[in-house]
C-alpha cells in the first residue's frame, strides 16, 4: 500500500473515532441522538446514535485494514457497507410509508419538505433515493471485489 493510501485510511478510521465520540456525548449527555450529525453522512450515520455504532465500526475496519496492507480492501469495505446500509434505509422508509404511526417528520423545514411540502412525498423520496445508492454501491461492490480478486 502506498504512503498516501495509509494516510487516507487513518485519516478515516481518526475521524471515525472522532465521530463515536462526539457521537456518544451529544446522544449520552445532551440527550440528541436522534439530530442530524451533519458531514458524519459520508461514515453511514444520520443521527448522532448511528455515528457511535458506526464510528467504532470504521475506526476498527480501518485498523485492521491498515494491519493487512490491502489498499483495495478499503473501497470494497465502502462500498459494501453502502450496500447494506442503503438496503436498510429503503426497508426502514418503505415501511414507514406504510405505518400509521410516524417515527420520523420533516416538518423543521428540511430542504426536501420544501420541495414535496409533505412527510409522506418526503418518505418515499427517500426511499427512491436510497435505492439509487444501493444499486450504485452495488455496482462498485462488483468491481472493486473484482479488482481485489483480480
Amino acid at each position: 500500500m502506498e504512503f498516501w493510501q495509509k494516510i487516507l485510511i487513518g485519516i478515516w478510521g481518526i475521524l471515525g473515532f472522532i465521530g463515536f465520540l462526539e457521537g456518544y456525548r451529544i446522544s449520552s449527555v445532551k440527550k440528541q441522538n436522534l439530530k442530524w450529525c451533519g458531514p458524519f453522512t459520508l461514515f453511514g450515520a444520520f443521527v448522532w446514535a448511528d455515528m457511535v455504532i458506526f464510528g467504532i465500526f470504521w475506526a476498527m475496519a480501518s485498523a485492521v485494514l491498515l494491519l493487512i496492507n490491502n489498499w483495495i480492501l478499503f473501497p470494497v469495505t465502502l462500498s459494501v457497507f453502502w450496500t447494506v446500509r442503503s438496503l436498510g434505509e429503503v426497508n426502514y422508509w418503505f415501511n414507514q410509508q406504510f405505518s400509521t404511526i410516524v417515527r420520523y417528520s420533516f416538518k423543521d423545514n428540511r430542504w426536501l419538505m420544501r420541495i414535496f411540502n409533505d412527510d409522506y412525498t418526503v418518505w418515499f423520496v427517500i426511499q427512491i433515493i436510497m435505492q439509487c445508492v444501493a444499486v450504485i454501491s452495488l455496482l462498485f461492490s462488483i468491481y472493486f471485489i473484482k479488482l481485489w480478486l483480480g
